[in-house]
């Protein structure tokens, strides 16, 4: 019972948090938009019931997490804007600046992803820290596997632009890259 108050709990702040994120332009919630607000539901539930959260442990637990996600997006931001800039001005004359603006980007996401750890750790048993981080990365798989499935409507579905290759590489053609 306990935990199913936890993750409706959960479930109920990732929905506040999500309608409290602003609009688009027009106003009105796009296709990503309503698939992000999923994932997200998805992944709170995910790890509540990963780390079998108390009551008392999500209401600590979730606004750090929340924090810490926000900057996450931040830094990926960056990194993503830093490697444009590189990848647009390789050619260029200040290139030494543009890959140190690249690795400093890097950097502080690394740095953001090792503060976590000892944030959480204030808030969870360490045990359930170490149990975070596998969730984490387990239900990344599992949504990569979704992706893989044609889980994601839109551009960015299979073989659609931004697509990346499996072990079966683009269309099913095989892919040396995961090749041993």
């Amino acid at each position: 019972m306990k935990k199913l108050i936890s993750v409706l709990s959960a479930i109920a702040l990732v929905s506040v948090v999500a309608f409290a994120q602003p609009q688009n332009k027009k106003g009105d919630k796009k296709g990503g938009d309503q698939w992000r607000e999923k994932v997200r539901a998805e992944q709170v539930a995910f790890i509540t019931s990963e780390l079998n959260l108390t009551e008392a442990e999500a209401q600590t637990f979730w606004p750090v997490y929340n924090d810490v996600q926000n900057q996450r997006r931040e830094a990926f931001q960056v990194i993503a804007e830093a490697y444009k800039a590189l990848s647009e001005g390789v050619e260029g004359d200040n290139v030494n600046k543009l890959l140190d603006n690249y690795l400093n980007a890097r950097k502080a996401g690394e740095k953001i992803e090792v503060e976590s750890i000892a944030r959480y750790k204030a808030v969870l048993p360490i045990e359930k820290v170490a149990k975070l981080m596998l969730a984490e990365e387990k239900f990344r798989h599992q949504q990569i596997g979704k992706l893989g499935q044609g889980g994601r409507p839109g551009p960015g579905g299979p073989g659609g632009p931004g697509a990346r290759p499996n072990k079966k590489g683009f269309n099913g053609a095989p892919n040396t890259e995961f090749s041993n």
